[in-house]
């Protein structure tokens, strides 16, 4: 069984002058702007990097939670945080790296046998999967 999942991107002007809107599937994003100064500076609207570190961000800690709930572990609350990094790679840009964070509420759980799960969580996250760059973790239990 294949899932899919689309969102458009329209944009008019160049590179830098240019404004875009973006439009997902569900109707969550719609005509959402974004822009050169939202990307590289602090200008208003979204960027690709943005939501891919909300993609990995929500995919890690859903994935978190199927993980200790499978093993026994049901948590009361997890925060995941993502940030993306975007680098300067010769005359372009990339994506080298997501930095995952972690603070999660589960009763009765040690720290070992948390940390252990939520690696595997964040190995087998289809975003972490996606990704092509370093993705790093901390996870805190409270």
């Amino acid at each position: 069984m294949a899932i899919k999942r689309r969102a458009s991107a329209a944009w008019q002007g160049t590179g830098q002058d240019g404004k875009g809107h973006l439009t997902t599937q569900s109707g969550t994003l719609k005509d959402t702007p974004y822009s050169f100064t939202a990307r590289f500076g602090d200008g208003q609207g979204t960027n690709p990097e943005e939501l891919i570190a909300a993609a990995h961000a929500g995919c890690f800690a859903m994935a978190t939670a199927f993980e200790l709930s499978g093993a026994g572990h049901p948590p009361d609350s997890l925060q995941a945080e993502a940030t993306v990094i975007l680098e300067q790679d010769g005359p372009g840009w990339k994506i080298s790296a997501s930095h995952l964070v972690l603070r999660g509420r589960v009763p009765g759980i040690d720290a070992a046998t948390f940390q252990k799960i939520v690696a595997g969580a964040k190995a087998n996250c289809p975003v972490s999967k996606l990704l092509n760059a370093e993705i790093t973790l901390e996870a805190t239990l409270e």
